[in-house]
């Protein structure tokens, strides 16, 4: 037990150490399998495609287990510093959200864009991390004991950072939030060092995110046209302001077209600096604004911008 409250003790004490950055946020989530799996579940049709999400909130008004399960996971994390949103209350936020979060239009085209519960729960959250929790309380003769899955993933880009998966001890009287502690707090340290390592990459070299240019059809210039006194060609321009503004230029053009470009790995900063010598705290939608008020003040370009999940934004040059 000493050497699991010393991890995260010094897992608190590095994240400290970098600085004014603020310390990760993270929420509990329960997986797609346990949702799915047990009917908590929404079916509807995507360009003629069956898809199968998740249904949080029926999960959440119908299972009290989960719900005890999810409030021992948060608290373990909240004993040792890590701030943490509850998911039954973002839940709440986004119903009340709901025309913001569930449709964006372009002013000129009346384009949609659409996002799954997943992304506009992050959206709406803001979490730096999702604790992805399945779990199982199974019987052995008159004693229980739970097995559980438990990975750490990036909000931003959806990879697994960390992630353990085991069994506790039968117990003859133990509740469904103790078996998870007993189970959970006998793996942490494994856990705890996937998580070390993805914070000091992530403070070290900047958050990972992805962004997409396109072009508005009506607009008449492309990605090709040139602009400036020294005839850049528009691709060139973006992809030398990405050099200059990523931490230590961190980026990868993985795909680019004359009405497209795919900017993957894109490494923003934590923290920026900005007009009034404040720090703040950089996000996608902040980071790519910067672009979009770049080429409106030195090249006059419109563009209309769209945030597609916590990770990714989409410029849309041409109009607004």
């Amino acid at each position: 037990m000493r050497k699991i409250f010393t991890t995260f003790i010094i897992l608190a004490t590095t994240i400290v150490a970098f600085g004014q950055a603020k310390k990760p946020i993270l929420m509990v989530v329960p997986s797609d399998q346990y949702c799915i799996s047990r009917g908590y579940k929404m079916e509807f049709e995507n360009q003629g495609m069956k898809q199968v999400l998740p249904d949080y909130k029926a999960a959440l008004q119908n299972d009290p287990d989960l719900r005890l399960v999810i409030t021992k996971m948060g608290q373990i994390m909240a004993d040792r510093g890590f701030p943490l949103k509850d998911l039954e209350q973002e839940l709440k936020n986004l119903e009340q959200e709901n025309a913001e979060s569930m449709m964006l239009t372009s002013k000129s085209s009346a384009s949609e864009l659409a996002e799954s519960p997943i992304d506009a729960l992050k959206r709406v959250a803001k979490a730096d991390i999702i604790l992805d929790l399945d779990f199982q309380i199974k019987r052995q003769g008159p004693q229980k004991y739970i097995v559980f899955n438990l990975k750490g993933l990036d909000a931003y880009t959806a990879k697994q950072v960390s992630g353990v998966a085991g069994a506790g001890s039968p117990s003859t009287a133990a509740s469904p939030e103790l078996l998870l502690e007993e189970a959970v707090l006998s793996h942490m340290d494994n856990f705890n060092a996937g998580l070390m390592r993805h914070f000091e990459d992530m403070f070290a070299k900047g958050r990972e995110v992805k962004v997409q240019i396109k072009v508005w059809s009506n607009w008449g210039e492309d990605l090709e046209s040139e602009f400036g006194e020294d005839g850049e060609e528009l691709s060139e321009i973006i992809e030398n302001w990405f050099f200059d503004n990523c931490v230590e230029g961190r980026f990868n053009l993985s795909d680019a077209s004359e009405n497209f470009m795919k900017l993957e790995q894109v490494r923003i900063p934590m923290m920026k600096t900005d007009s009034r010598g404040r720090q703040r705290a950089v996000d996608t939608r902040s980071f790519v604004r910067e672009l979009q008020k770049y080429l409106s003040k030195n090249y006059e370009i419109q563009s209309k911008l769209y945030l597609k999940g916590l990770g990714e934004a989409w410029l849309i040059l041409g109009e607004k």
